[in-house]
This record gives C-alpha cells, sequence and structure tokens, in this order.
C-alpha cells in the first residue's frame, strides 16, 4: 500500500498549506523581533530608567535565555495535550509580558516582564514546525516548512528598521508592546490547529530538571559577554543539573526526556550541526549593526541595510521545498552549513574593510542558509522519531538551535569588543565547518539508504 508521505504533491496541496506557515511564521517573526526590535531601544531604555547600557542589555539575554529554555517543556506538553493549549498559554504570557515591559515603572519590573515574554515566545518555535509536521507530508510539509522560516526570517531582519521606526516616533516603550500583535493571529489559526495528544501524565520532576541544565548552558554560553557571576551560575546548574537529568532519564525512559529521542542518532547530530547556523544568523544580526552605527549610521538606516535580506528570507521558501525533495534534508542541512560559513567570511572581509555593500551580502548569504537550515533541521527530527514523541523532540532540537544563537551573540560581545569584530567573526566561521563533521555519518547513512535497492 502506499503510504500518504508517497502520494502527497503539490498537485494535491491542502487549502490552508500556505495560510497556516504564513501566519505561524508571522508569529516566529514577532516573537523573535522581541530582540532585535528591542535592540535598538536599548539606549533610551537605559537613559529613562537610570541604568547602564550594560546592564540595559539584559533586557535581551534574560528574554533568549528564557525563549531557549522554555522550548522542550512546550514541545512535550503538546505531545501530551495537543497543540491549542499549550500556544495560547504560550502568546497569552507572551502578550501580558510585552504589554507589562511597555509600562515598566522601573527596570526590575521590565526584567520580570521580558522573562514572562520570553517563557510565552518559546511556543512559537517548537509548536509552529510540531503543527506543520502533524498537518503536512511529503512535498507539502517541505514547503510548508520553508514558508515558516522565510517569513519568520524576513520579520526579524526587519526588526532593526520597525524597532528604529517606533522608537522614533512613539519612544522605547512602544518597541516593547509589538509582540502583543501576535495575539491578533489566534483567531486565524483556531480551527487549523491539531487537537489531541497522548493523554499521559506531564514528568514534571524532569521537566523543572531538563529547563534548568538548559538555563545552565545558555547563561554559560553568555558568560563570555556577562561576566564571572553568570559563568558560575551557568557552571553550577550544568554541574547539579547533568546527571540528575541523566537519572531521571534512566528512572523514567518515557517520561519528559525519552530516552529514544536523546539517543536517537539523526536527531542530535542533526540539530548540532544546524546549531551554526542561528548562531552564524544572530551574530550578523548584531554584528551588521556594531560596525555600521560605529561609522556613524543612525539607527533607521542600519534598519534600510537589512532590507535586502528580508526580500531574500521572503524568497527563500520557493527554492527551500524543492531542495528538500530533489536532495533531502540531511544533504539541505550541510548546505545551510557551508553557505553559513561562506557569510561570515565575506562578513570577516566586510568589517576590516567597513564595508557596507559586502556585509549587506554577508547577511542576504546567512539569511538564505538560516531560511534552508531551520526546515531541514524540522523535517530530519519530524521523519525520524515517533509521532507521540515528536513534539519533544523537535523541542529538544530548538534548544539546541536556539543555544547556537546564543553561541553567536556571546562570541561578538566576548571577542568582539577586546579583539575586534573581524576576529569574532572569523572564528565563528568555523563553527559551520565543526557541524559538517558531526553531521557526516548521517549523511552516509542517507546517502546509502539512497542508492540500497529495496527487495
Amino acid at each position: 500500500m502506499t503510504s500518504a508521505r508517497e502520494t502527497t504533491t503539490p498537485a494535491t496541496e491542502p487549502d490552508d498549506s500556505r495560510r497556516v506557515p504564513y501566519l505561524l511564521g508571522l508569529l516566529f517573526g514577532l516573537a523573535g523581533m522581541g530582540s532585535s526590535s528591542a535592540a535598538v531601544a536599548l539606549a533610551l531604555l537605559a537613559d529613562d530608567l537610570g541604568v547602564s547600557a550594560g546592564i540595559a542589555a539584559w533586557v535581551i539575554s534574560l528574554y533568549v535565555l528564557m525563549l531557549a529554555v522554555t522550548t522542550a517543556l512546550y514541545g512535550r506538553i503538546s505531545d501530551l495535550v495537543g497543540v491549542r493549549g499549550p500556544l495560547l498559554a504560550g502568546l497569552v504570557l507572551m502578550s501580558v509580558g510585552a504589554l507589562v515591559a511597555a509600562v515598566a515603572p522601573t527596570f526590575e519590573v521590565l526584567l520580570g516582564a521580558r522573562l514572562v515574554q520570553g517563557a510565552g515566545a518559546a511556543a512559537v518555535p517548537t509548536l509552529g514546525v510540531t503543527i506543520l509536521s502533524a498537518k503536512y507530508t511529503g512535498e507539502v510539509r517541505g514547503l510548508a516548512f520553508g514558508r515558516l522560516a522565510g517569513v519568520a526570517a524576513a520579520i526579524s531582519c526587519l526588526g532593526p528598521l520597525i524597532g528604529g521606526v517606533v522608537e522614533a516616533a512613539y519612544g522605547w516603550r512602544a518597541v516593547m508592546a509589538l509582540p502583543i500583535l501576535g495575539a491578533l493571529v489566534v483567531p486565524l489559526l483556531w480551527r487549523a490547529l491539531p487537537t489531541g495528544g497522548s493523554g499521559a501524565r506531564l514528568d514534571v520532576i524532569g521537566a523543572v530538571l531538563v529547563a534548568g541544565t538548559a538555563a545552565g548552558m545558555v547563561l554559560l554560553v553568555q558568560s563570555p559577554s556577562a561576566g564571572l557571576v553568570v559563568a558560575g551560575i551557568g557552571a553550577a546548574l550544568l554541574v547539579v543539573g547533568v546527571p540528575a537529568v541523566r537519572a531521571t532519564v534512566r528512572r523514567r525512559p518515557d517520561g519528559f526526556l525519552p530516552v529514544e529521542v536523546i539517543r536517537n542518532a539523526a536527531v542530535v547530530r542533526s540539530a548540532v550541526a544546524a546549531s551554526a547556523v542561528p548562531a552564524s544568523w544572530f551574530a550578523m544580526l548584531i554584528a551588521l549593526p556594531a560596525v555600521l552605527l560605529a561609522e556613524g549610521w543612525e539607527a533607521w538606516q542600519v534598519g534600510l541595510a537589512m532590507v535586502p535580506s528580508a526580500v531574500v528570507a521572503l524568497l527563500v521558501p520557493q527554492v527551500t521545498g524543492p531542495t528538500l525533495n530533489r536532495i533531502g534534508p540531511n544533504r539541505a542541512l550541510a548546505m545551510a552549513g557551508l553557505v553559513a560559513s561562506v557569510a561570515l567570511v565575506v562578513a570577516t572581509l566586510g568589517a576590516w574593510w567597513v564595508n557596507a555593500p559586502v556585509l549587506v551580502v554577508a547577511i542576504i548569504l546567512v539569511t538564505f542558509a538560516f531560511g534552508l537550515g531551520q526546515p531541514a533541521l524540522s523535517a530530519v527530527v519530524g521523519d525520524s522519531v515517533r509521532e507521540d514523541v515528536r513534539g519533544v523532540a523537535l523541542g529538544v532540537s530548538t534548544l539546541l538551535f536556539l543555544v547556537g544563537g546564543s553561541i553567536g551573540s556571546a562570541v561578538v560581545g566576548g571577542i568582539g569588543g577586546p579583539l575586534g569584530m573581524p576576529v569574532a567573526l572569523l572564528v565563528l566561521a568555523v563553527l559551520p565547518l565543526l557541524g559538517l563533521v558531526v553531521l557526516a555519518p548521517t549523511l552516509r547513512h542517507a546517502e546509502e539508504s539512497v542508492s540500497t535497492p529495496r527487495r
């Protein structure tokens, strides 16, 4: 009997296979804009609330921390109860956090609001790909993944421009409120969201341990730009968390972190390799504005320089779907890594020469790599696990994907200051190549699967 995955083609593409990915991409982009647009408002925010620029940067760091830490939690809950409830809860938290951040009377209240906002925004990247994995198969799914990634990347690229315009017109508080727009998308998506789950109970202890360990990993990655105290907290959480997570996995192999997920070589290798792509992307989102602002550019001018990459992000889905179907997601992931490495080398030259056109070319290349790499990772993971653990598998892979983004920002922040931006970007150019080494066994296995005839 021929499976639905084999028979689904663009000719039988469901009516909502364009609308749903575009709406999810819009949500994903608004979640990403929580950091990319807020970055341009840090100076005014710091002056208004009476803190230094370094302290104000925690508005971004804490948001990214919570975004990374809670991704696996949303994925596992969706396995148990379905997607609707967790997605709605996440968007409510994101909106409430954004609203409180917009009216925060003190910096401490603002940080608390950003923690809530990040914890809510984490629902979007994990559940977005979970929804598409459940709804579509075959070529249609590849196209859907590409559309989601393209719209998300485009909106994130436009974040500095949108944030700069909104800040100039209404102040930094209006920039903090931008993610509230995500609440308007929910009614348009509600009927398309899959319902139902396994009905099993949530392993609360396992969830807490995984979240704490993930927090330690992210804090340790961010410590080069955050200081020794943050490094100590991150290291302590890892020292305690890693053995505790191992113990709870042995005790409950089907608990919060199913053993079949963490022992799945395709999932782990692909996620580790893919993490180099957002490392490159987030590094460029920080490096390009830093170089140009240091040369006297205005924030809105920097935003305009990002527009070509946003256009490319919208066009990438036209290439992503056919590429995934023609060469397979594993090879597409390898291609994304190679392009990301080339992009960082080009960015190194652009930063060394302080050449805006070269930097724009670099961020266009890395945007293409992101638009191809994220859907490829989702396709690999979705194909490698059973349906009842797909959510947590996608959550774990998204966690590693976001940790990669933290590595990019940490290297640019930690090395770019004392050694210069070109050195930081050149160091990061090595990461995608190391990812290819990790991915190599998966590529060989995929090639053998294609070349070996079925009996």
